[in-house]
């Protein structure tokens, strides 16, 4: 009988086990916090205590759907500091006194940017261009004031969320949504063009009208159209710009067809490659034995999968890496590690890298934000930057190690 009833026990407790698991941060499906703006509590919900938005953690990946999503513009770029502002769009959440008004906000060290279906630079992004991203709070020991806003300094709802996880362009958020406009009908007298959002070859939502411009560029095949290429029963994606500003937004570039759009993701994809290939893998140092000299690194997400197959590429040439004991294998694979700032630019990657015999490459659990691959690599010498939390790029044996153009370098700059 005492078995019967602890075995009941286990079981209610097991049955208790997933509501304690589920999340206890505030998410973007909770819709508004009961304690809106001007202290307005939301019918229905004046009684409930509102979850808190979720804090990042020093040191490690954030949790499954933990960030808040924001539509803006792209307006302004700092690439080398991967610090950005968009105009956040307008939504029926909004007063209309802080329409238009920008978030400033920097990339995570994990963040990452997609752009025409592949993973990205800051760089590779025109200004103007519209962009969905998933962001954070600022951390809570951040006392820099928000940027000067106009209108007496009016803030957005939004602009204490200034740490970016993810940002991409509209090709790419439908592209990974396997999702698709379908051209009901083009009026270039007007320059209006009617679209209905597609999902497996269902309509999502209602029609919506776009405005096109003269300057709209028609991407179809492997190369341009025109406008008049643009015609009633196509399967478009296509990136904006003034969206919410005088309706849905205006078309600043549209892929017509799949040859199209499949050579923009290819053409993407390359530059992505040589940036990293130019400036090492993005990760964090997770573990450091000392006695050993030995550093585990876990890389971050938001790169191409491919790249870390070239880890195993051995290169027997020691000439010009920083390997100086007599244990490294030069037919092993290897690589050299250098330290970087959370901006992820480096110091001097020629100079004030080390590295040697990568001992293990293993598959870990993927989380938002990681890659899921994980080395431990032998130095010939400890850097300082070399400690758990620390930021660093991996150049495997086979990467050519050029200096990068001088303001790509960090040094001088503390």
């Amino acid at each position: 009988m005492r078995l019967l009833f602890v075995g009941i026990c286990l079981l209610f407790t097991a049955c208790l086990l997933p509501a304690q698991d589920a999340p206890r941060f505030r998410t973007d499906a909770d819709g508004p916090n009961p304690k809106a703006a001007k202290g307005k509590p939301v019918k229905g919900k004046e009684k409930e205590a509102p979850l808190a938005w979720y804090q990042l953690v020093e040191g490690k990946f954030p949790p499954e759907g933990s960030a808040h999503a924001i539509t803006g513009e792209l307006i302004r770029s700092d690439h080398l500091d991967r610090r950005f502002q968009i105009r956040v769009d307008r939504d029926d959440s909004q007063e209309r006194g802080v329409w238009d008004l920008p978030v400033d906000a920097t990339m995570l060290p994990y963040g990452a940017i997609y752009y025409h279906g592949a993973p990205a630079a800051l760089q590779d992004i025109p200004l103007g261009t519209h962009l969905r991203g998933l962001f954070y709070l600022k951390d809570p020991k951040d006392k820099s004031p928000l940027p000067m806003g106009p209108h007496n300094n009016r803030q957005t709802p939004d602009a204490d969320f200034r740490r970016c996880f993810q940002l991409e362009d509209d090709f790419s958020f439908y592209a990974r949504q396997k999702q698709s406009w379908k051209i009901e009908s083009v009026n270039l007298a007007t320059n209006r063009l009617t679209a209905t959002l597609q999902q497996d070859g269902k309509p999502v939502g209602q029609p919506k009208l776009f405005d096109l411009l003269s300057s709209t560029r028609v991407l179809k095949g492997n190369g341009f159209g025109d406008l008049k290429s643009i015609e009633p029963g196509q399967n478009v994606l296509f990136n904006l710009t003034w969206a919410t500003l005088y309706g849905p937004g205006r078309v600043q570039e549209i892929w017509i067809d799949e040859p199209s759009r499949k050579l923009a993701t290819a053409h993407q994809l390359e530059c992505h490659r040589n940036h990293i290939r130019q400036r090492g893998l993005p990760g964090w140092v997770q573990e450091v034995d000392d006695e050993k000299e030995i550093v585990t690194i876990t890389f971050f997400g938001g790169v191409d999968p491919l790249l870390f197959n070239e880890l195993t590429n051995t290169n027997p040439e020691l000439l010009g890496w920083p390997f100086s004991k007599n244990e490294d294998n030069p037919n092993a694979p290897k690589g050299g590690i250098a330290v970087a700032r959370e901006s992820l630019l480096m110091y001097d990657p020629v100079n004030d890298r080390k590295g040697g015999n990568i001992l293990d490459i293993k598959r870990i659990p993927i989380e938002p934000g990681s890659s899921g691959v994980q080395i431990r690599v032998k130095c010939g010498m400890m850097l300082e930057g070399y400690r758990p939390r620390r930021i660093v790029r991996f150049y495997p044996a086979t990467w050519k190690v050029l200096a990068l153009p001088r303001e790509e370098e960090s040094a001088g700059r503390d």
